[in-house]
């Protein structure tokens, strides 16, 4: 009973199981329970030992007291303690239900005896500052990492696609909407300060159903975001003018760099949002998250993802080395090739060199971060172009 699983017991209650049902009764008193088990034990093995100690004493004298003791346990050990609770551990439920059934009426019957043994028991407990009464219901209750480690290890059981999405809900909470927005300089945005065919040309080109509308720099003066489906119309108009444009924008949502995924994930349910303006603490503008992003944080990257986000520009190499654009966000990295790149500081490639160097570094320099060896294969004025990566045996030493 103590080895039944707490979790499958509950359910097969739920269900309505008889056998759960008395077993979950028993357990919510584990002394009553161990004190109607060990009183019959005991008491078995002391009434063997009594009897066993009579017929040698009269079969061959006192001589035989001690083989008798010998041979009782051994009889015992194999017969009575180790090879069923064996059994009983190895198939707990198959055991624990039927046996139910018995040590129910039992305890009912011996309860007097059970109740003066635990009244005892209990209190030489108390001497050592030990409550029987002072159980907690949360015994049994899993902390994120427990539950994290129990996904992982139900390969046989869960689909490795439900593992992935159950991993990437429990992670939410631990990634920021920094961690996954699109970077201000990739963003799709409409400026009207343009003429009017151009404004029309970036709708009707528009991969998007909302688009961000600025004026000039989108860090100053941005208007807010426009909805396709209400612009579209208004393309169809013969006098269609820059004040119909504006007036079809609906005001920006802005949320902090900081805000981590479930959070945010409960915001747009509570506004009513698709899409989310991120800034940082001076109220810059940092980039963009729409529901989708947060979205394919738990079940993947969606088909119709029309960013292209799966990485475009990347060579193999025979030696097993890849080459990657330096602008590639590093968790997306660690996603799709199972590397373990540090995420807790630069959110790119090109960060973490320049970081780890403190300096914007020539072509042909190489570093090692944990396992992997990163060397810069391609430059521009202000940025690293181009990173070749090698991932490396970390039981090697590097002199």
């Amino acid at each position: 009973m103590m080895a039944l699983n707490k979790y499958r017991l509950k359910h097969k209650v739920k269900e309505g199981h008889k056998g759960a049902i008395k077993v979950q009764r028993l357990l919510e008193s584990p002394d009553r329970l161990l004190g109607v088990i060990l009183l019959g034990n005991n008491f078995v093995n002391i009434f063997a030992s009594s009897v066993a100690t009579i017929i040698a004493m009269r079969l061959i004298g006192e001589a035989g007291i001690a083989l008798a003791a010998g041979l009782l346990t051994l009889v015992i050990l194999v017969f009575s303690e180790v090879a069923p609770k064996t059994l009983a551990a190895l198939y707990p439920e198959k055991i624990a239900y039927p046996a139910a059934y018995f040590l129910e009426p039992l305890l009912k019957v011996l309860s007097p005896l059970v109740w003066m043994v635990n009244f005892f028991a209990n209190n030489f407990l108390r001497l050592f500052g030990v409550k029987v009464s002072d159980r907690e219901d949360d015994d049994h209750a899993l902390s994120r990492e427990e539950l994290q480690t129990l996904i992982n290890e139900a390969t046989g059981r869960l689909p490795k696609q439900y593992r992935t999405m159950l991993n990437g809900i429990m992670q939410l909470e631990s990634i920021t909407v920094e961690d996954v927005m699109i970077p201000k300089q990739d963003i799709y945005a409409i400026d009207v300060s343009q003429p009017m065919e151009e404004i029309v040309k970036t709708i009707l080109k528009s991969p998007f159903t909302r688009i961000p509308v600025y004026r000039e720099n989108m860090d100053e003066d941005l208007l807010g975001v426009i909805n396709l489906r209400k612009a579209l119309p208004l393309l169809t108009k013969p006098d269609l003018s820059l004040k119909d444009i504006i007036k079809a924008t609906r005001p920006g949502y802005f949320i902090p760099e900081t805000t981590t995924l479930n959070i945010q994930l409960s915001s747009f349910n509570k506004h009513k949002r698709h899409m989310a303006l991120i800034v940082d603490e001076y109220g810059n503008l940092q980039g963009l998250l729409t529901l989708e992003d947060l979205l394919e944080e738990i079940v993947g990257k969606f088909s119709t993802d029309t960013r292209e986000k799966a990485f475009t520009k990347v060579a193999m190499h025979q030696d097993g080395s890849i080459t990657f654009d330096a602008s590639e966000f590093i968790r997306d990295l660690n996603k799709t090739y199972q590397f373990d790149l540090p995420t807790d500081g630069p959110k790119t490639l090109n960060g973490l060199i320049q970081e780890e160097l403190e300096t914007l570094p020539e072509v042909g320099t190489c570093l090692k971060v944990d396992n992997y060896i990163l060397e810069v294969t391609e430059t521009s004025k202000h940025a690293i172009e181009k990173v070749k990566l090698t991932q490396v045996d970390p039981t090697l030493r590097f002199k």
